[in-house]
């Protein structure tokens, strides 16, 4: 029996949608990651200043970054073997899920496709999951 994975992810959650048979799994991973992070410290004075904000700008983004991609880490080590898989969701996370998972050979080759989409409630993810799998068989 074909297992099917559907993940609508952003930077805040991501929600995992299994298929197999007539069954259906879903899973939620909340992200750790701080979207709200800001530079902190004190300023230099004399004519460091814009140096220094980019600096620390350039530290808070580093920061986010790796918290994003142990969130992406945490969403591929729940992923069960699936036999396809298809990634959705709004903004840009999609897209860098999608580059971790270039790590992970075995299951970067069982992309079906990576789609936009809008915010939905979880019966609407899961609703999107059997439609796009009932289509693409």
């Amino acid at each position: 029996m074909k297992k099917y994975t559907g993940i609508w992810i952003d930077h805040r959650e991501a929600i995992l949608v299994a298929l197999e048979g007539e069954g259906c799994t879903v899973e939620k991973i909340e992200s750790n990651a701080d979207s709200k992070l800001k530079p902190s410290g004190g300023w230099k004075a004399g004519g460091t200043i814009v140096a220094q904000a980019v600096t620390k700008e350039r530290t808070a983004e580093e920061i986010r970054k790796h918290q994003y991609q142990a969130f992406y880490n945490e969403v591929i080590k729940q992923l069960a073997n699936p036999d396809a898989l298809v990634i959705f969701g709004p903004g840009e996370a999609k897209i860098e899920f999608a580059h971790q998972l270039e790590k992970s050979p075995g299951l970067h080759k069982k992309v079906a496709a990576i789609e936009k989409s809008e915010r939905l409630t979880d019966n609407q993810v899961i609703a999107w999951v059997k439609a796009f799998f009932s289509d693409n068989r």
